[in-house]
């Protein structure tokens, strides 16, 4: 079988399906690894994605899987090929966040992620569009362009993990590897149509993913997080790469699921923010399963009553994240020590607060966004807004969306539930407490098992 063919027969294979295939010796690592590159060749076009191809060296490490090789190789991603934001470091490759004055700086040694993914099996094939600086909703930069949305190339995949989500969506590759500090993850799942996985804070190791020039300290509520086109894929790269740094003085032990059945869940449904306006197109199909759910039995409540003060978690969240955005950028901060530990502590209120929520609820689920995939706009942040049932909003004030999880440390795993009259993507963001990832991948499971949820190819 050559390698359109081969291609072809691969498109809708999971990385589990083409980890179980090599394992057996029905595939090799090699033809997988081809498969993939010709759909690359054949996809990435339009799209942008996929902006730094490694794909001699991975041939080579194909063949390296192929060798090793044994019928009961306990690898989880035996030979699956898959690519990384070009944000996360690759031994051998740049790792500029788009940023040019980075263009020419060398990478000596892998993130642990990605140490965590070649261990488990996987082949890197090279990696995909980020946002500049990793501070946009969007994702171009000038170093690589811009990348279009899989189901309508005017639009954005979201960002800043952009091509990341598209990459996944238009089948070039079953898993993929993100950041999210402001929705990276959430938002372009979202605007794409695949699920994603935003960990709990700390899960996973930063290491490899910090800022070029700096020593890659961690950022507050930043996390690294998978892509795939189904919750088995996405719960499989969340176990490789979770647990701490070098395993020295502590593990991780993450509680099991809360429930094994939807009927068994405590459900709250939050489809209205304080701080910003939500479009219907993307609260219907939210509507729509809330009332599945509850003709499946789960217990679901709506709206906001006693949850923390979702505004003034908002405000606290933007001047955090505001300060850590002006150091990358080389700027002066105004906001002072004191007030920074200020906001740390009302951090760590929020963190109590959602903590006695989660006693009455297993999950929260909400929208990742306010709207789908919007047009491409280059404008300053000043200048653009979202057009939210017949209204015009401020672009910024989607932030709150993201925020809801990412402030409190909170886990959130996205999950694609339907679509705009238009045929775009709409998600839901599944938040748990922290530390309950497993719970949040179990409920995105389910609701893909019962056809609730579930990855759809662009047309």
């Amino acid at each position: 079988m050559g390698p359109p063919e081969m291609m072809n027969a691969m498109t809708d294979a999971t990385a589990l399906e083409t980890a179980a295939a090599i394992r057996t010796g029905a595939l090799s690592a090699l033809e997988a690894c081809e498969a993939a590159i010709a759909r690359i060749a054949a996809r990435n076009g339009p799209l942008n994605a996929v902006v730094v191809a490694d794909f001699d060296r991975a041939r080579a490490a194909a063949v390296a899987v192929d060798a090793a090789r044994t019928p009961d190789d306990p690898r989880p991603l035996l030979g699956v090929p898959m690519t990384v934001k070009e944000s996360i470091a690759v031994a051998g490759l740049p790792c500029t966040w788009g940023l040019p004055a980075f263009a020419e700086t060398p990478v000596a040694r892998d993130a642990v992620v990605v140490a965590r993914l070649k261990a488990a099996g996987a082949v890197i094939l090279g990696k995909t569009n980020a946002m500049l600086a990793l501070a946009d909703w969007q994702t171009a930069n000038p170093l690589y362009g811009r990348t279009a949305n899989p189901h309508d190339v005017t639009r954005c995949p979201g960002g800043s993990s952009g091509g990341a989500a598209a990459a996944v969506a238009a089948g070039m590759v079953a898993l993929e590897l993100g950041s999210d500090i402001g929705g990276s993850v959430r938002v372009p799942a979202h605007m794409c149509g695949v699920f994603g996985h935003k960990p709990t804070y700390g899960v996973i190791p930063l290491d490899g993913a910090g800022f070029p020039g700096t020593d890659w300290v961690d950022q507050p509520f930043n996390v690294l997080g998978p892509f795939a086109r189904t919750v088995a894929d996405l719960a499989a790269a969340f176990d490789v790469l979770a647990g701490p740094m070098d395993g020295t003085g502590y593990t991780l032990a993450l509680p099991r699921a809360r429930a094994g059945r939807l009927r068994d869940f405590r459900v709250r449904v939050l489809d209205a923010h304080p701080v910003c306006a939500t479009d219907e197109r993307v609260r219907a199909p939210l509507q729509a399963l809330a009332e599945r759910l509850a003709a499946l039995g789960a217990a679901v409540t709506h709206g906001g009553d006693g949850l923390p003060d979702l505004a003034a978690a908002h405000e606290a969240y933007g001047d955090m994240l505001g300060a850590l955005n002006l150091r990358e950028a080389g700027k002066p901060s105004r906001l002072g020590v004191h007030r920074w530990m200020a906001l740390q502590d009302t951090q760590a209120r929020l963190i109590r607060q959602w903590r006695a929520v989660f006693e009455t609820v297993d999950v929260v689920l909400a929208p990742p966004f306010g709207v789908a995939a919007f047009p491409h706009d280059a404008r300053p942040w000043s200048l653009r807004a979202h057009m939210i049932d017949g209204r015009s909003t401020p672009y910024g004030e989607q932030l709150a969306w993201p925020g809801l999880a990412t402030f409190p440390h909170l886990p959130a795993t996205a999950a694609p539930i339907g679509a705009t009259p238009e045929g775009l993507p709409v998600g839901v963001q599944i938040m748990g407490d922290a530390f309950a990832d497993r719970t949040t991948l179990a409920f995105a499971a389910l609701l893909e098992r019962e056809g609730l949820a579930g990855y759809r190819p662009p047309r």
